[in-house]
């Protein structure tokens, strides 16, 4: 039990009808998950409104309500607390409630269009591989040192966030490496958290469906800098020509890496191979597992923040050795016949590009470069002809298929895609509505030395089709396949 009044400091009210000096159990926004003695936070989402359920909250028990327009009908013993912002409320609320966990550890936001998760999950596994004891919240999962725990979002709740950090508080973790999402900046989630440090990655053409405009994409991601204190450290990708932008405004630390321009820290690919690439970091050679300029630029990240962390820099070098690929991020399986297939999450145009480029930059003689992708349903729609340009334009053979569809028609985004695809590459695209089917094409095309991505899903294990989830793992489906083959 909480007294109302203590997690409420920081909070701007409005109004306040009740009494704070009271006890109160937890915090929910939704109205399903009220017991008896709990607070109540009415958030206006995206489909539906909380203050439609603050008497179902009531009437299952809620000591106090937190709402942006008081309700007609005020219950005797409830205390009803006016604000301008619940989703603002909210996070300062929840960090309150378990003690502003954030401030007993250093926490590291990484931010950017691509790149958040392979950042922050391998600067997990090096500073474990360092002897810290380690937090992680990403896509893919959360981690308190090795308890892990199973995700929805890019960027959880708020009460999430700060419920994870407290269990890290309690286990002891020094370091917490997170990815922030502009979803999650946008609605205030990431509000009331304390954070060491930012990192920038990069910013190209996703979420347009949400922001709008790529300008109000590159604000939302741009608060993350400009709430930093000047105890913190912000560290950006200068190459991108944004990441200028996010110094802008803050009191942090600067610091810049790049693999083109002057940089507080620099790198240089030497050599790229299948099985990775050799870089010069600092004036000192890196052999890593992971390939690509995009995974130079991650690399290099990490190597960054390590160091500004206070980790010493030959020790930083050698741990990056060890470090392997994360899973769906160019993750690759070589057939008995020589085929190659990679599984990447590239669901974005400048993701997919990177990738073809690495792949093409890789190839030695005829090899054809098969490439199956989709667009998700229920998201941005401009890129899905960029992307259809992408594929059809960089690959051999390119195969359009489903995603996750959600609540949209397969057949209607594919078309979307096609429409992309510039005349001289029609002869090239085949479009094949079932992602298992399209696996399978891709794989029966192939011949030997060949390479077949398969791209959009990575680490994802499941399709969505109105709002019902299927098991599907594009890794897993691809190794099916072509271990299937009779060549």
């Amino acid at each position: 039990m909480k007294l109302l009044k203590d997690i409420l400091y920081g909070v701007s009210l409005s109004a306040v009808s009740g009494d704070t000096n009271v006890m109160v159990n937890h915090v929910h926004f939704d109205s399903r998950k009220i017991e008896m003695d709990d607070v109540f936070v009415a958030i206006r989402g995206t489909l539906t409104d909380g203050h439609q359920y603050i008497q179902k909250a009531v009437d299952s028990g809620a000591r106090a309500i937190v709402c942006e327009e008081l309700p007609e009908l005020m219950v005797n013993g409830v205390t009803y607390l006016q604000v301008d912002d619940c989703n603002s409320a909210l996070a300062v609320i929840a960090s309150n409630f378990y003690g502003v966990p954030s401030k007993n550890l250093k926490l590291i936001g990484v931010t950017g269009t691509n790149g958040k998760t392979t950042v922050t999950t391998l600067l997990y596994n090096l500073f474990k591989k360092a002897g810290y004891k380690v937090g992680l919240i990403s896509t893919i999962k959360v981690l308190v040192n090795d308890q892990e725990y199973k995700t929805t979002h890019t960027t959880p709740d708020a009460i999430a966030i700060n419920g994870y950090l407290s269990k890290m508080n309690e286990a002891g973790v020094e370091f917490c490496f997170m990815e922030v999402s502009s979803h999650g900046i946008h609605q205030k989630r990431t509000e009331g958290l304390h954070f060491e440090g930012a990192i920038f990655t990069n910013l190209s053409h996703d979420h347009l469906d949400y922001h709008k405009t790529f300008a109000a994409y590159r604000d939302t991601k741009k608060k993350l800098f400009d709430g930093l204190s000047k105890n913190a450290f912000a560290l950006v990708n200068i190459d991108d020509k944004n990441g200028l932008v996010m110094l802008q405004n803050t009191k942090a630390k600067k610091y810049t890496y790049a693999l083109k321009s002057f940089a507080d820290y620099r790198a240089q690919i030497l050599e790229k191979q299948f099985n990775g690439q050799l870089l010069k970091v600092d004036d000192n050679e890196l052999w890593s597992r992971l390939i690509g300029d995009f995974n130079a630029y991650n690399l290099l990240a990490i190597y960054a923040t390590a160091a500004i962390l206070g980790l010493e820099k030959m020790e930083i070098l050698r741990l990056m050795s060890e470090l392997e690929n994360v899973d769906g991020r160019f993750q690759y399986y070589i057939s008995k016949d020589k085929i190659t297939a990679i599984v990447d999450y590239a669901h974005t145009p400048d993701a997919l590009k990177n990738v073809l480029v690495t792949i093409n930059a890789l190839r030695t003689g005829n090899e054809n470069v098969i490439t199956v992708v989709g667009c998700g349903g229920d998201r941005d729609k401009s890129k899905r002809p960029v992307m259809g340009h992408i594929a059809s334009e960089m690959s051999d053979q390119a195969i359009f298929t489903s995603d996750n569809p959600r609540t949209e028609s397969p057949t209607a985004i594919i078309e979307e895609m096609e429409a992309g695809v510039e005349a001289q590459n029609v002869r090239k695209v085949l479009s094949i509505e079932n992602r298992k089917q399209a696996i399978k094409t891709a794989c029966k095309l192939a011949m030997a030395q060949d390479i077949i991505l398969v791209a959009g899903k990575g680490h994802e294990t499941y399709q969505e089709t109105n709002g019902v989830r299927v098991d599907f793992d594009d890794f897993k489906e691809v190794k099916e396949a072509l271990e299937s083959l009779k060549k």
